[in-house]
């Protein structure tokens, strides 16, 4: 390098001036010339040899690629990396890793190598390849002595299998046992220990104490009368339908317009606890009874004084259901106390009670008038039962909540827990027609309409469902009620004389009243404090609507 450097100066200083020039200064500026050239001659020479001994030659990689084209040298691949170095990382930090717990290279295993090493290591240890002793184990030392080492599939243990019974020939048909002949070992009793059966007998002998005493105790009946005379001068008793309150209450013609209850007229209060079901005198509608959790049936006047005129007590736990006959002389109840008792709606005596050690949930009287002295009752066995016939209807699933009779009194339609609704023939105990959908929900309150058409259903899901009460009993998809929270309870639903309303209560105690026709919920009152369970609209009156709530009240509306 340094002769080409010497060239250049040389070349420098000819061509800078023409020969003449060069000939006239060659005396003067000789000696500063040569003097010039040397120094720098020097300084490049210190110049380069500085620069050969900091820089490194040679062909650096990148530390992030992650594929190379050639084949590097061992001192390219590991030199070291220039640029500067972060003083607060560790040497840990600092190490080349594709991982949370360091540096990962991708390696090829055989399945089946995976899998034995990984089963050894979970059920037992397996040799460490890497030591030169092959006694030295990994993990359990004893267990792996006692397997001498050998993987999953190398140990070659085999389970003794059960043997079974000899099944003796096929042609001969009783002693043929075949593949369903017993193990040898199989034990087909277990017999407990003398302590065990000690405990036992002690609780089965408590448990049918019990039973004894629930079928055996049954509240005494009695009745209390609230009005001073149960008859007035002429000899008629409560039961006579008024005909001075200002409406024909005999008349079975319909009002002609039916109108939004917008105000309270009355509270009945007597019940001490939550009322779970209502139910007016039928045909005349002058007449209320009601039924409670505390036990209690009681008869109220819906108008002139509106007293409470009788109280039936006769169940031990709480009364579920009530039900009139067709000419209101006789109910029916139905209790948690596993009793079905008739009562007189006059005198208040209990004529008979009935039992099948089952809790009834429904209870309704025939509505034809020669099959007044019948009655069916759902319970809680999945059974309907029909009193007075030896005869029950096991088809349900679930518990039966409610029974309403359709089409002329010659069928009932029935629904249960079981998120079905059937509907049946009188006298035949299997059932015609079964609808169930994967979309259904529990219908536990089923009303059927002034009408006899349709049926609303209160469905669990917040819905107010209309099937057809005739022939093929189809769900009407346009005829939806929605906007009221009644899942979990069975509030009860009705219909306006006219039906051009549908009134339920709801979870909230509220009394929802919607429009027949568009569905759409017209009006929202708070009735109750606590659950409104059951509403009804008064079939002589245009707008009449009682209601009755977990409160212990029962409420009239206007």
């Amino acid at each position: 390098k340094m002769p080409i450097v010497a060239g250049c100066l040389a070349a420098y200083g000819s061509d800078s001036e023409s020969e003449n020039e060069s000939a006239q200064y060659k005396s003067r500026e000789s000696r500063p010339r040569r003097s010039l050239t040397s120094s720098i001659v020097n300084l490049l020479c210190v110049r380069v040899a500085v620069l050969q001994e900091d820089v490194e030659t040679g062909t650096h990689i990148d530390p992030s690629l992650k594929e190379l084209l050639y084949n590097p040298t061992y001192e390219t691949m590991f030199a070291p990396e220039f640029g500067p170095v972060n003083p607060f990382k560790t040497q840990q930090m600092a190490a080349p890793r594709n991982m949370l717990s360091g540096y990962a290279e991708p390696a090829h295993v055989n399945d089946f190598m995976f899998e034995q090493q990984r089963r050894t290591v979970c059920v037992r240890p397996s040799v460490d390849s890497s030591q030169v002793s092959s006694s030295s184990y990994i993990g359990a030392v004893e267990e792996a002595e006692k397997k001498k080492g050998l993987t999953v599939f190398e140990s070659g243990l085999k389970k003794e299998k059960r043997k079974r019974v000899k099944g003796g020939d096929a042609s001969e048909i009783d002693s043929f046992l075949g593949p369903w002949a017993k193990y040898q070992d199989e034990k087909n009793v277990a017999k407990p220990l003398e302590e065990e059966q000690k405990e036992l007998d002690e609780i089965t002998a408590k448990r049918q104490k019990r039973g004894k005493n629930e079928e055996e105790a049954f509240a005494e009946e009695k009745t209390i009368l609230h009005v001073k005379d149960a008859y007035d001068y002429q000899g008629r008793s409560y039961l006579h339908v008024p005909q001075d309150v200002g409406i024909n209450l005999r008349s079975a013609e319909i009002p002609d317009k039916c109108y939004l209850p917008k105000k309270q007229l009355h509270v009945w209060t007597g019940h001490t606890k939550g009322v779970s079901a209502i139910q007016l005198f039928p045909g005349s509608g002058h007449l209320l009874l009601s039924c409670s959790m505390d036990c209690k049936i009681k008869l109220w006047e819906v108008y002139s004084g509106r007293r409470c005129l009788r109280t039936f007590i006769g169940h031990s736990k709480a009364v579920h259901d009530i039900c009139f006959n067709n000419a209101g002389t006789q109910f029916l109840s139905a209790g948690y106390d596993r009793y079905l008792k008739l009562w007189d709606s006059e005198t208040g005596q209990c004529i008979s009670r009935f039992t099948n050690r089952k809790v009834p949930y429904c209870v309704k009287f025939n509505p034809d008038e020669d099959k007044q002295n019948l009655f069916v009752a759902g319970m809680s066995d999945k059974k309907i039962v029909q009193v007075r016939w030896i005869d029950s209807h096991s088809r349900h699933l679930g518990a039966v909540n409610i029974i309403t009779f359709v089409d002329e009194n010659r069928r009932f339609v029935s629904t249960s827990g079981d998120k079905s609704l059937r509907v049946w023939e009188w006298d035949i105990a299997v059932d015609f027609k079964y609808i169930a959908q994967p979309s259904m929900h529990s219908m536990p309150a089923v009303t059927l309409s002034p009408s006899g058409k349709w049926l609303a259903c209160q469905s669990m899901d917040n819905q107010i469902l209309i099937f057809g009460a005739q022939n093929r009993f189809r769900l009407n998809k346009k005829k939806v009620f929605k906007g009221h929270m009644v899942a979990g309870y069975a509030c009860q639903v009705d219909f306006s004389p006219d039906m051009s309303y549908v009134v339920s209560g709801d979870a909230d105690g509220k009394l929802n009243i919607w429009d027949w026709k568009t569905t759409k919920l017209y009006h929202r009152i708070k009735a109750h404090d606590k659950v409104c369970i059951s509403a009804l609209w008064h079939p002589h009156e245009t707008s009449k609507v009682i209601t009755c709530g977990w409160d212990g009240q029962i409420k009239l509306w206007d």
